[in-house]
């Protein structure tokens, strides 16, 4: 009687056990049902005269039982982020109709102006303002108003040639010098008001005039208007 040989269902174990840990890879549940039919028909055919080493049949068991354990361990896990997807989604749908800022310098421009807020580290004798889109383009420039460090900035999309710029996101960035002619270090962040939840791949973000925003940049809410 023919005897199947231990190393494809070693093999293809091996191959489970990476693959329960890699973000690419199949279905780890039609790997490891092709693992026990491996197992059992290796069993069913070994030969009566040379049977499986019985440290063979216990490592294999082993295995067998590591392999059981990361794809339970993996439905689990799948469980436990969708649930925390979906209790974020309900905290964060409490925060639409609200005004954000972010920690970023990002802005949509949508139905509403882009917006964002500003400030410097010191007193600027002259500064320009530069919005770029997504592409890294530069689509507008302006005098930055340098009589104040701090100030409100927003942007509705119109155009040196008259023109209006698409909907979408876009980057606000300053540059200013003091009156010796030293660069002037800014911070930059961006606001708006909160106008969905979205959810992909785990992540939740806030739309702000239809751009997602993700939440770990947010830093402030406040009621609208206030």
């Amino acid at each position: 009687m023919a005897s199947i040989s231990t190393d494809p269902t070693t093999s293809s174990l091996q191959q489970i056990l990476s693959s329960t840990s890699s973000p690419g890879a199949k279905s780890t549940t039609t790997d490891f049902n092709m693992f026990l039919k491996l197992l059992t028909t290796q069993m069913q055919n070994q030969d009566p005269l040379s049977p499986m080493d019985s440290t063979q049949y216990t490592q294999q068991l082993v295995q067998y039982s590591q392999v059981e354990q990361s794809v339970q361990q993996n439905s689990t896990l799948k469980d436990i982020l969708a649930n925390l997807s979906n209790q974020t989604i309900g905290q964060a749908a409490q925060f639409i109709g609200r005004d954000a800022v972010f920690d970023s310098a990002v802005s949509g421009l949508g139905a509403k102006p882009a917006s964002w807020q500003y400030a410097a580290d010191r007193t600027m004798a002259s500064g320009t303002v530069t919005i770029r889109d997504v592409g890294g383009k530069t689509v507008f420039t302006a005098p930055l108003d340098v009589s104040k460090t701090s100030g409100a900035y927003a942007w509705d999309g119109t155009l040196a040639n008259g023109g209006k710029a698409a909907a979408g996101a876009y980057t606000l960035a300053l540059s200013a010098v003091d009156a010796s002619g030293a660069s002037v270090a800014t911070t930059i962040t961006s606001t708006g008001v909160v106008d969905a939840v979205n959810a992909s791949g785990g992540v939740v973000s806030l739309g702000v005039n239809g751009v997602p925003m993700p939440m770990t940049a947010l830093v402030r809410l406040a009621a609208t208007g206030a």
